[in-house]
């Protein structure tokens, strides 16, 4: 197994409810070996969660910490079929990294097809640059639809029934297609970071490539998505 560099999901105490800070994030990751860390707190939908201004105010945050390189950015909620989102163009354009994802409290589900159709949309948004744990059952989804359109993240790392049959899916299917996924902790506390054990499990049972897990390959993960290194 090659060693992870990226962990481009995690939480700070900005989101209301994660329990370490930015920098004791950073600082971990550090330790542990990583290039790049992604800071994704939750979008203005979720409770007690980051005002806007936070997001606006991210300029101040250095990019290089402890020796890693830095990613300031936001866990975006889709809020319905359409592919709404809870933060506008304007406030995506302050972020590093833009991923996106459903929440079933926050999210007003209709069929599997409507749902997939919606996050559809979210993933055509050349402002999104991933989609978070699709695969965890907060609704129906169509996932070899979502695969077709090329979805940047389909691996995710939340504890529902439903999560180990999904993900199995979506990584065979991402392999059939030779779509490049990224393995995300979410974690909420800097003990989590990097933490793809349940995972690992699932990659092995699939043959997954190594080539298309973008945690191995940081120069693969800023062409792919586009982002300055």
């Amino acid at each position: 197994m090659r060693k992870v560099l990226i962990d481009a999901h995690t939480h700070t105490v900005a989101s209301g409810h994660a329990y370490s800070s930015l920098q004791e994030m950073a600082k971990a990751a550090a330790d542990m070996g990583l290039e790049v860390l992604g800071i994704t707190e939750h979008g203005p939908s979720v409770p007690g969660t980051c005002p806007t201004l936070y997001f606006k105010n991210m300029f101040t945050v250095p990019r290089q910490m402890y020796g890693i390189r830095l990613l300031m950015g936001c866990e975006i909620n889709i809020l319905d079929t359409k592919g709404s989102l809870d933060l506008t163009d304007e406030q995506i354009g302050w972020l590093d990294l833009a991923i996106a994802g459903i929440h079933a409290a926050w999210y007003q589900a209709g069929t599997k097809e409507e749902n997939t159709e919606g996050m559809i949309q979210v993933i055509r948004n050349p402002k999104i640059h991933m989609i978070s744990h699709p695969a965890d059952g907060s609704c129906e989804l169509d996932f070899e639809q979502l695969v077709l359109v090329n979805n940047h993240s389909l691996a995710p790392q939340r504890k529902k029934t439903v999560a180990r049959d999904n993900n199995l899916e979506i990584l065979s299917l991402c392999k059939k297609y030779e779509v490049p996924t990224i393995l995300g902790s979410d974690a909420h506390i800097s003990f989590q970071i990097a933490d793809y054990e349940r995972l690992y499990p699932l990659l092995k049972e699939t043959d997954f490539p190594d080539e298309l897990i973008m945690n191995y390959w940081p120069d693969k993960f800023f062409d792919y998505l586009g982002i300055q290194r």
